[in-house]
């Protein structure tokens, strides 16, 4: 499968965040609604209320709507605004982690459980405790889970240092080293941190950090990471310069050196994705608003297969196609 094809037709639905549990695949996006709001650099626009799951037995079958499996009513911290999720499994039970503006208006990050993949989740009665900021990403390996998490302008981050809150909250200086994804173990219960969240540093072909003046290259917001042949593919998206890029390096807390870009623009602001291997292949799932002519809030999901050159490298993809 060379040529995207979009996912869902009744629905408009971004930010999947797929996973392979039991054999079938799943996507957890976020859910697109109009709302009226005015676009804003903080996407206040972005306004959804509830989350849907997905699920494929083949990538040219069937996707099956499991309908929604969480609503902002149904969480106890609740204010506005449920971003883009993602989603984990372990010992038999199901997790789902979603950002979300609390009652102050400041988003944190939930935890929800279920006995299956397709839901319904119960959410935790707060927060993950220390969370902040936006764009949950998961991965698992040798039964360790981490969450990587972060965006900035509306997704927050730009209000913190070193895991704290600041005053008066800011990206650095263009020459100033870029705001960090942070990278987090979760606990063995998988509703907690069981440290305190790290940098993922992106290094350029000088192995020094990324500054915060390069927009192409660093760091916005859609922190995702993936293993293939024994390295650590940590993805993201550029955001105000519409791309997705890529950096590789040998643990799941890097340094990672930067290495490239995956997708090109596409129709819309915003671009965020997730990577995922079925049944022997790999899969770039990701949005564009072609269906909705071009309205960057009303973003339909996609997918493509993803191949690699011989070094490990990523054959870019063109986001127009």
């Amino acid at each position: 499968m060379k040529t995207p094809k979009y996912l869902v037709e009744d629905l408009y639905t971004a930010d999947p965040a797929a996973h392979v549990f039991n054999g079938k695949l799943y996507i957890y996006p976020s859910h697109d609604i109009e709302t009226g709001m005015p676009e804003n650099d903080n996407g206040d626009h972005f306004a959804m209320r509830d989350y849907h799951v997905y699920s494929m037995e083949e990538i040219d079958g069937k996707v099956t709507d499991h309908g929604v499996i969480l609503d902002v009513d149904d969480v106890p911290w609740s204010g506005r605004q449920m971003w883009a999720p993602a989603a984990a499994a372990k010992d038999g039970k199901y997790y789902f982690y979603f950002p979300l503006k609390d009652k102050n208006d400041i988003f944190r990050i939930g935890a929800a459980v279920s006995d299956k993949p397709e839901g319904p989740f119960i959410a935790e009665k707060n927060p993950i405790m220390g969370s902040y900021s936006i764009d949950p990403g998961m991965f698992e390996e040798e039964g360790e889970h981490y969450m990587y998490f972060g965006g900035i302008w509306g997704g927050q981050l730009q209000r913190y240092r070193d895991n704290k809150a600041i005053e008066v909250g800011a990206e650095p200086a263009d020459e100033e080293a870029a705001l960090c994804a942070k990278v987090v173990r979760m606990s063995d219960d998988m509703l907690e941190f069981a440290e305190e969240p790290k940098d993922v540093v992106i290094l350029d072909e000088d192995g020094n950090p990324l500054k915060s003046g390069d927009h192409d290259r660093r760091f916005f917001e859609a922190a995702k990471m993936h293993k293939h042949n024994g390295k650590y593919y940590f993805s993201y998206s550029t955001g105000n310069t519409h791309l997705l890029c890529y950096a590789i390096g040998d643990n799941p807390y890097g340094p990672f050196k930067y290495m490239g870009e995956i997708l090109s623009p596409v129709v819309g602001w915003t671009t965020h994705h997730s990577i995922c291997e079925f049944k022997g292949k790999w899969y770039l799932f990701y949005h564009d608003c072609k269906p909705s002519g071009g309205k960057t809030w009303l973003r339909s999901m996609k997918v493509v297969e993803l191949e690699y050159n011989e070094d490990g490298t990523i054959k870019p993809l063109d986001g127009m196609a």
